[in-house]
């Protein structure tokens, strides 16, 4: 039989079987704040992620080997009775009885739930991926349990937008692993059902105006069609949708890269030990299953899906889905919550398939965590790993922002209210304070797991009577431990260990009528369960390591009269929801949680009223149903905003119009850039910070060579290469073309047959250098794997190989020693990159320099024919976008003011402002009229660079490049590459696009040998394409 995790709680989540024999926090973790919260990146605190409504929600865990009930580990479908529960209690203090049902999909959440009602009820009730039985709340009996931050995450849920529930049925797609349903097959086409409600199913019981279906694995191999279309049939009244898959996909993606690999690695476990290389070629044969088993998910999505349909993906067991459903839909509304812990990104950066699952990842527009810790863990993973950049909202790549928030999960707390008000619950009270009447009763309820931490309590109780031996007799600890993966050595031994410590202490402070330590090796029913939660005078949860922890959610829900006292694990999420009114300790220091059990039992009735008031509160007001309703709507929200964003960002350049019209003119200008644009990528196969040396030598692009040969080479088109890199860069890669060299934008210029000659004004004051360079150094030596380059015009310091966070505290601690100092008065200008400064003269941009360049090029080309085409692609920092401007037709020919404050205009010395020579109007008009100047152009200086070129005394009018310009808004092309905030017209995602779209613009001037008209002749091209 296959073992599951338990799902996400009642989520689908799916944690390892084995692994998740924890709290598997599911969906239904205690909502944190629903208000937005700022969550700050890492440790060195660079990117703060805001979460408007940051709930934390249990994280699922592997469940059992056998299908545990949804709630808590107790429920089991053979539940005891009232009588069965009082002679196990009343039974010797060491109980070893292994339940033959434990849910395979049983969460980590040890939760009991009663059976569910039927998902058709709901409209579509989730379940986790652990069995139908199978919980996502970390032992709890409601829902899974959330990890919420520590006080509340943020204040009152205050103000949160209801975007697309209201008013509408909005259709909801759940994707998990596992269905909350428990399938079993009687006969060639007979199934009978058995459905779960607990954590995501009770969850979604409570989202209003929402029309929920539920996709998953039916945890049974069904081989045959006749059997499949069978369960399908059976699971539609149920309103589930089965993936089939496979054993051997089972036992690879589930069994294998998720329960083996992901699972321990995202708590902290680390991976499993190579010993073999056969062990490394298993590893990546689970990878490929675990794709293809993402796959499987993604197609029957795909068959279901209808437009406008919200997809909500669980768990690390679909980590790679969102990348599927949006490749084939861009417009799809995706989802994805984890529900365990996401590690530190120390942690995570040893998973071989690290970069390729974080990219699948953010392909979702909204990623949802437990906690503020594992969102920041996720944005720190982002930006150290993939060099993404962390905004206050998530994770922003050019241009393209993925939401990254917390939303703890709750659970249904009316439930276990109810449950206390029903007869057999009252029963199991009475009987359970006849039992220990004189005593006080401590509870422990856990799946034996090893991220659970029983022999640390445990280890920690008989500290505590050791040192208050007053205490014997008196109190007594009722653990009860789920059994979990039960056929995994690992699991065994830790059963073993635990029964070892029990008897011992039972030995060494028991009595022939008492044991201090009641263990019961088993689940309870869910009435059974309440009835404990309302007795005890402590709860013990001490987790090593907890997505969420439901049963602290669970314990406090049912202590309405008593107000009990409630010890929490701080690594548990569920310490940052309820640590104000919880006593927070640290599992492994058993001295601490000895220490603790004495405050909590001898704690005032004030003190304890105090607390549990708190935590009451917080328990019954994030519910798990307002936290689905709150993941729902906020996805909503950010789709809408995507688009609103998206309307900001240029369309993808037409590649059939640029090429037409490039045709049907006369005289072409090409501007390209070089680094971004025609540079060969590097491929850094996810390593940290790249390949540095390969990626600081700029080679061009191979594939580009002959296309750029065949542009240049036409007599009717100028090429000008226009970079900030230094004049030797550019020699080195572009000497063999026709075509003209612009370096160090634009300041230094010559054609490729010519020598280098500068454009830069007279009486360029460059006093600042040797002071800047200083800075420069300092920085440098300090900055490990960080690298400056001193230009003629401008010093450029690089950290984006350096630590991210290290790097940019470094960059603003250099920001205020240049202010302070070498530039406090200094006529420059500082433009800061992603992960660069730069320090330059003023008026050293690209759009300030293009005037003079092309009155050079006119001059030297004699050039009468007015300039009919203008492309310019470029991968150009916001500071050189001026360039984009300077040509358009529709854009006003007075100085404009940038976003970034820097002006085009270059009017800050004596030495006047070229102009833009830029008409107004759209028509194709040619420009003999002279153009707009804001003073007298200055003679060009003589460069004394060792490139300089004695052919540069020339007095020509600067203004012949604008004055040759026939631009309109049919024959200009700007083109910004991988930079979707831009001023250009268009955008070319990568410099791949630059090569190819280069490609088709050099292979369209072949038919015109032929003797056809430019138009006909680019008609004739993509006609004979199609």
């Amino acid at each position: 039989m296959l073992h599951e995790p338990a799902g996400v709680g009642s989520h689908c989540s799916n944690e390892p079987r084995a692994a998740r024999g924890g709290d598997r926090s599911g969906p239904n973790q205690p909502a944190g704040e629903s208000s937005r919260r700022s969550m700050s990146a890492d440790a060195a605190g660079t990117n703060i992620i805001s979460r408007r409504r940051s709930r934390l929600g249990d994280e699922a865990m592997p469940t059992p080997s056998s299908n545990a009930p949804d709630s808590s580990p107790f429920s089991n479908d053979g539940g005891a009775s009232p009588s069965a529960i009082d002679r196990m209690l009343r039974g010797s203090g060491r109980r070893h009885h292994l339940p033959t049902a434990a849910s395979p999909d049983a969460m980590d959440t040890d939760v009991v739930e009663p059976a569910a009602a039927s998902l058709a009820d709901c409209g579509a009730q989730s379940r986790p991926e652990g069995g139908p039985h199978a919980s996502m709340d970390d032992a709890g009996g409601g829902g899974s349990g959330g990890h919420a931050p520590r006080p509340p995450l943020s204040g009152p849920r205050s103000g949160f937008r209801r975007l697309g529930l209201r008013g509408m049925k909005q259709r909801l797609l759940v994707v998990a692993n596992r269905l909350p349903v428990s399938a079993n097959r009687r006969g060639e086409d007979q199934w009978s059902l058995e459905i779960s409600a607990g954590g995501l199913v009770s969850a979604l019981l409570g989202v209003k105006d929402v029309d929920a279906k539920w996709i998953g694995w039916a945890g049974v191999n069904v081989p045959d069609e006749v059997g499949q279309q069978a369960l399908t049939n059976a699971l539609a009244e149920k309103r589930c949708i089965p993936v089939f898959l496979d054993e051997e996909i089972v036992h690879q993606y589930y069994n294998g890269y998720c329960n083996n690999i992901l699972w321990p690695l995202f708590h902290y476990l680390g991976l499993p030990q190579e010993d073999r290389l056969a062990t490394t070629r298993n590893f990546e044969s689970q990878f490929d299953a675990y794709k293809r088993a993402n796959q499987m998910f993604a197609d029957v999505v795909y068959e279901h899906y209808q437009e406008g349909d919200v997809i909500w993906c669980h768990d690390y067991h679909l980590m790679f889905l969102p990348r599927c459903l949006k490749e084939h839909d861009i417009n799809m509304k995706v989802g994805w919550f984890l529900h365990t812990p996401f590690p530190s990104s120390e942690i995570y950066r040893t998973l071989p398939s690290r970069s390729e699952l974080l990219r699948s990842v953010l392909c979702a527009d909204l990623v949802g965590f437990h906690t503020y810790d594992y969102a920041r863990h996720f944005v720190s993973a982002c930006t150290r790993i993939l060099g993404l950049e962390g905004t206050p909202e998530g994770v922003e790549d050019q241009g393209k922002l993925t939401r990254v928030a917390a939303f703890p999960i709750g659970i249904d707390s009316d439930r276990f209210k109810r449950a206390l008000d029903i007869d057999a619950a009252k029963r199991h009270v009475n009987e359970l304070k006849q039992r220990f009447a004189g005593r006080k009763v401590m509870l422990g309820v856990d799946r034996l797991d090893m991220i659970k931490g029983i022999p640390q309590k445990i280890l920690a109780f008989e500290k505590f009577l050791e040192e208050n031996p007053e205490w014997i007799d008196k109190v007594v600890l009722l653990q009860i431990a789920v059994p979990t993966r039960t056929d995994v050595p690992e699991y065994q031994k830790l059963t073993s260990q635990v029964h070892e410590i029990v008897g011992r202490i039972n030995g060494r402070f028991g009595t022939l009528s008492a044991v201090p330590i009641h263990h019961l090796d088993r689940s309870l029913d869910f009435h059974a369960l309440c009835a404990l939660y309302a007795v005890t005078d402590v709860a013990l949860v001490t987790s090593l390591r907890d997505g969420m922890n439901l049963v602290s959610y669970e314990y406090v829900a049912c202590q309405g009269s008593k107000k009990g006292v409630l010890i929490l694990s701080e690594f548990a999420g569920a310490a940052q929801s309820l640590g104000a009114g919880a006593i927070l300790v640290n599992p492994w220091n058993i001295t601490e949680v000895a220490d603790s059990i004495k405050h909590a039992l001898t704690m005032t009735s004030d003190e304890r009223e105090k607390r549990h008031r708190h935590n009451y509160a917080h328990v019954t007001t994030h519910t798990a149903q307002d936290w689905a309703e709150t993941f729902v709507c906020e996805l909503n929200d950010t789709v809408a905003e995507a688009l609103m964003r998206t309307r900001q960002v240029p369309p993808d350049l037409p590649n059939r119009t640029a090429i037409q019209q490039y045709l049907q003119s006369k005289n072409r200008l090409l501007i390209l850039g070089f680094n971004s644009t025609l540079t060969e990528p590097v491929e850094s196969s996810g390593r940290r910070g790249g390949d540095q040396i390969k990626e600081m030598e700029l080679k061009l692009h191979p594939d580009l060579k002959g296309p750029l040969r065949a542009l240049c080479e036409d007599e009717s088109t100028t090429v000008i290469v226009l970079s900030g890199s230094d004049r030797s860069v550019l020699d080195e890669n572009f000497g063999e073309f026709n075509l003209w060299l612009a370096a160090e934008h634009g300041m230094f210029l010559r054609p490729t047959d010519g020598e280098w000659m500068t454009t830069m004004p007279e009486h360029l004051n460059m006093d600042w250098v040797d002071s800047v360079k200083h800075v420069f150094e300092y920085f440098t030596e300090r900055t490990p794997r960080s690298h400056f380059e001193h230009r003629e015009t401008s010093f450029v310091w690089n950290y984006k190989y350096a630590d991210v966070e290290f790097g940019r505290l470094q960059a603003r601690d250099m920001l205020q020693h240049l202010w302070t100092g070498p530039i406090s008065n200094a006529a420059v200008d500082v433009v800061q990159g992603s992960r660069s400064v730069e320090v330059r003269s003023v008026g050293v941009t690209k759009g300030a320099a293009i005037d003079r360049i092309l009155g050079e090029i006119v001059h030297s080309k004699s050039m009468v024919t007015p300039i009919d085409y203008v492309l310019c692609i470029g991968h150009f920092l916001g500071k050189d976008e001026d360039i984009y401007v300077f040509f358009d037709p529709e854009y006003p020919s007075e100085p404009k003011v940038k976003p970034d404050g820097a002006s085009v205009s270059v009017d800050r010395r004596q030495n006047g402002r070229p102009s833009n020579g830029r008409s107004n109007s759209r028509n194709s008009q040619a420009r003999t009229q002279k153009p707009q100047v804001a003073a007298p152009p200055p003679e060009r200086s003589s460069s004394s660079s060792d490139h300089s070129t004695a052919n540069n005394n020339s007095h020509h009018d600067w203004r012949e490049g604008s004055s040759v310009l026939d631009l309109n808004g049919d024959n200009y092309f700007s083109c910004a590459v991988g930079r979707k905030r831009s001023n250009a017209r268009y955008l070319l995602n990568s410099s791949e696009d630059v090569v190819s779209f280069l490609k088709e613009m050099a292979e369209s001037t072949t038919p015109r040998a032929g003797g056809l008209p430019p138009g006909a002749a680019a008609d004739y091209m993509f006609l004979d394409r199609q």
